[in-house]
């Protein structure tokens, strides 16, 4: 069965702006001009703006016309155990990781509450800074206890992802406890993300359970607010 006209003129528009023939904060063409151009009907085109401008792609401005927006990252962690990669790769964009730390240290009295262990006990701690088509998204800081994971430090996790390591290891995340905060990205966050010092990021604390109720993770993450959207679905039970 054929697609509708408007989902291919959609489509179409989509990959324009996924090209970069229409590039962020450009005008698009008008929908009499589209229409002209396309050989189909106003409405049609009118009808695949709206999806688009729905989608985040596109942004209707009064006395201007419709503009490419900067496209935001859809992240579904706050309901799903995935990985970065992952969700990344979900989105239709090349995900990229670069390890700027991995060093052991004491862990202060927030990491060992978290993850349930005495302070000053010998922790691991891996930073990283990831990536999405070349773009900053998201700085994140993990504390992990190393007499669980003794051999962790051989793992280059610019290539490998952290779940599936531990995954490999018996020590599978099953269950995460986050807490969301929106506070103004710092002097290095800002430099880091290439974002404005005082921009909203929005921090994500998380602990990762085992199957058998270990805390195993720490990580304090920090996402561009301008770059990801996040999704949550809630059942009634």
């Amino acid at each position: 069965m054929p697609s509708p006209k408007y989902l291919e003129i959609q489509n179409l528009l989509l990959q324009r702006i996924k090209n970069g023939d229409y590039q962020e904060g450009q005008l698009i063409p008008k929908e009499v001009d589209l229409a002209e151009q396309l050989n189909v009907s106003r409405p049609t085109v009118r009808h695949a703006i709206r999806n688009l401008v729905q989608g985040g792609y596109l942004e209707r401005r009064k006395k201007r016309g419709t503009i490419v927006t900067q496209t935001k990252i859809k992240q579904q962690f706050t309901h799903v155990i995935e990985s970065y990669n992952t969700e990344i790769q979900n989105n239709g964009l090349v995900a990229k990781t670069q390890v700027l730390n991995f060093s052991t240290e004491k862990a202060s009295d927030e990491v060992a509450e978290a993850l349930t262990i005495k302070p000053n006990t010998e922790v691991y701690k891996l930073v990283r800074l990831r990536s999405a088509d070349n773009k900053p998204v998201v700085f994140v800081v993990t504390y992990l206890p190393i007499a669980q994971l003794p051999d962790l430090q051989k793992i280059d996790f610019t290539h490998h992802s952290l779940y599936s390591e531990l995954a490999k290891a018996g020590l599978e995340i099953t269950h995460v406890s986050r807490k969301i905060e929106v506070h103004p990205a710092t002097e290095e966050e800002a430099q880091l993300l290439e974002t404005d010092i005082k921009a909203p990021i929005f921090y994500f604390h998380t602990i990762g359970f085992t199957k058998d109720h270990r805390a195993l993770e720490y990580s304090i993450a920090s996402y561009r607010g301008d770059l990801n959207y996040f999704m949550v679905e809630i059942d009634k039970h």
